[in-house]
C-alpha cells in the first residue's frame, strides 16, 4: 500500500495502541459524568418532596389544616386524549377573533439624514 494521491489509507484498530493512561482517563470520565447525572436525578426527584414537607410544616405551625391529596393514575392514552381536546379547544377560540382591521398611517418626521435623494444629486469625482 503506497501513499499515492487518491488512495485511502488502510486504517486498522489495534488494541496495543491503547495505553493504560487512556483507559484510566476514559473510565474516570464516564464515571464522573454518570455519577453527576445520578446526583442530579436524585436531587430533582427529592426537591418536590422537600418543598412539600416544608410547606406542610409551615401550615401546621400557623394552625391551618393540610389536606392529603389523592393522586390519580392515568394511562398514556387518557392523557393524550385530554391534551388533544385541550389543544383543539384553545385553537377554536382563536378562530373567532375580532375581524375588524384598522390601518393607521403613521407620519414620520422628515430628516435630511435619512433622505437618499441628497446622495443621488452628487456626481462622482473624476480620478
Amino acid at each position: 500500500m503506497g501513499s499515492a494521491a487518491g488512495e485511502i489509507p488502510d486504517l486498522q484498530f489495534k488494541i496495543s495502541n491503547i495505553s493504560t493512561d487512556s483507559l484510566i482517563l476514559t473510565v474516570l470520565g464516564y464515571t464522573i459524568v454518570f455519577l453527576s447525572l445520578l446526583f442530579l436525578f436524585i436531587t430533582f426527584v427529592n426537591v418536590t418532596r422537600l418543598l412539600n414537607y416544608k410547606i406542610k410544616k409551615k401550615l401546621q405551625s400557623t394552625g391551618k389544616e393540610t389536606e392529603e391529596t389523592e393522586t390519580i393514575d392515568l394511562s398514556g392514552e387518557v392523557t393524550a386524549a385530554i391534551s388533544t381536546a385541550l389543544i383543539l379547544h384553545f385553537r377554536e377560540i382563536h378562530d373567532f377573533e375580532n375581524t375588524v382591521i384598522t390601518i393607521k398611517k403613521v407620519q414620520k418626521p422628515y430628516s435630511p439624514w435619512s433622505s437618499k435623494i441628497y446622495g443621488l444629486r452628487q456626481y462622482p469625482g473624476k480620478r
